[in-house]
């Protein structure tokens, strides 16, 4: 099969990118980023899907700019709900779409783990721009999976490791939320469900799973881990959410029930911290 990886350039993608390269199969892979493969473009992708013969598609392209999207709701939306409508239509009857999602479709209002059939009800427009690309796929006639994971970092890009790896040596103090409540998820763990999943039989009826590594944590827990992890000597000052004010809402509690991705697929998912060592044991590398 030839597979298309869209969004490529960003965290996911690159670590798809990297793992595909012990991935023990025929498959082809084609790693794009929106200047080859702009998913808001419907004539572009189109072709491009049709000059390569792409059966699967991992969509890890997204707008992510949580506060920004509140006055780029469209820009959002055009990404992370019509581009996936755009994918959808470009894939032949046969072809297969793994699309990325959010926790943040859901409001954090719940006390017990998010399960697939709760009910969603974003707090801002990245959230609601997320939903209206879930809602393409689960209208969608194809093999489609969606996947909602939550608060991902990697050795690659931008992401809050690597901001609290450099400010940590940069500062003595560091203030960072405290109740706020989700899980870490380290994107080559991701990745590497992505790929397992190429070769499965996806349904076209029940399509939401949630994926994240295994534990719970607040911002203030994985700031903390990451400066014990990284050996960095930084004092961390616990703050709540209303001392922080930002333009968008962000839910206060995310952790996501896992239980049918691992019934369904069969697999083990390891705990955030170790993966996060993991990670940071990569970043000191680079």
């Amino acid at each position: 099969m030839n597979i298309l990886v869209t969004g490529a350039s960003g965290q996911l993608g690159s670590e798809i990118k990297e793992v595909s390269k012990y991935y023990k199969t025929n498959h082809q892979f084609f790693f794009e980023n929106s200047s080859k493969v702009n998913i808001t473009d419907k004539v572009n992708i189109n072709k491009y899907i049709e000059n390569n013969n792409i059966n699967v598609v991992i969509n890890c392209a997204a707008y992510t700019a949580v506060d920004k999207a509140e006055s780029e709701s469209e820009l959002a939306e055009n990404v992370n709900a019509e581009g996936v409508k755009n994918l959808i239509s470009a894939l032949p009857k046969e072809g297969k779409l793994i699309h990325i999602s959010t926790d943040y479709v859901f409001n954090g209002q719940s006390h017990l783990p998010y399960q697939e059939t709760d009910e969603v009800n974003p707090l801002g427009v990245y959230g609601s721009t997320k939903r209206n690309g879930e809602q393409y796929v689960i209208d969608a006639t194809i093999q489609s999976i969606i996947i909602r994971t939550s608060w991902v970092y990697s050795s690659y890009g931008h992401n809050f490791v690597k901001t609290m790896l450099r400010l940590g040596t940069e500062k003595g103090h560091l203030r960072v939320i405290s109740d706020q409540i989700g899980t870490p998820t380290y994107a080559k763990d991701l990745a590497k469900l992505c790929l397992s999943l190429i070769d499965k039989n996806l349904s076209k009826t029940s399509k939401i799973y949630h994926y994240s590594n295994e534990g719970v944590a607040s911002w203030y827990d994985f700031a903390k881990s990451i400066m014990e992890l990284g050996e960095i000597d930084c004092k961390l000052i616990p703050i709540e959410t209303k001392d922080y004010p930002t333009l968008a809402q962000r839910p206060s509690y995310s952790l996501l029930n896992k239980s049918k991705i691992k019934r369904d697929f069969s697999i083990e998912i390891p705990h955030w911290r170790d993966s996060l060592k993991q990670c940071i044991e990569i970043i000191a590398k680079k």
